[in-house]
């Protein structure tokens, strides 16, 4: 690996994962050693789900390609732009013409390229934790007695004729 790893493409998912292929040529290792890599970097990517994601062309899911780009030995900056490439192509790419919130608009016309914004990732994890999260409140809201009626029964009147 004593070159640069391959540069991730953002313009389509075919190319994307041709692109993956390049960087598993490129790190030298075989499937089961991509597995191994990316529990020791605290992934799970199993052997035979890296041998499909790279078979097909259809755009992997964000935390596959995280495990297989730590797999394959790509850190930090450059694991990033695999994961804003991923993210580009399942979202479309961000408007040229949009500048980020963050730099004010007198510079704007002074052709200083602005920074490029990152999406937030959303992940399914999120919504569980959200879902759970409103479950646990309205259960305890309905375990405290909120939605049942406030009123007292006084007297109960029962009729047993035998």
């Amino acid at each position: 690996m004593t070159t640069a790893p391959p540069i991730p493409p953002d313009t389509d998912a075919a190319a994307f994962v041709a692109a993956l292929r390049r960087l598993k040529a490129w790190s030298g290792l075989s499937y089961r050693r991509l597995e191994r890599a990316a529990t020791e970097a605290g992934h799970s990517l199993p052997y035979s789900t890296a041998a499909s994601m790279l078979g097909r062309e259809r755009l992997p899911r964000e935390e596959l390609v995280a495990a297989f780009v730590a797999a394959c030995g790509v850190r930090g900056a450059e694991a990033e732009a695999w994961l804003d490439a991923r993210t580009d192509i399942a979202c479309g790419p961000l408007p040229e013409d949009a500048a980020p919130a963050s730099v004010p608009a007198v510079v704007a016309p002074l052709n200083i390229a602005p920074a490029r914004t990152r999406r937030p990732r959303r992940t399914r994890w999120t919504l569980v934790g959200a879902a759970a999260l409103v479950t646990a409140l309205l259960g305890g809201v309905s375990a405290s007695g909120v939605f049942t009626d406030d009123e007292e029964v006084h007297e109960t009147r029962t009729s047993v004729r035998l």
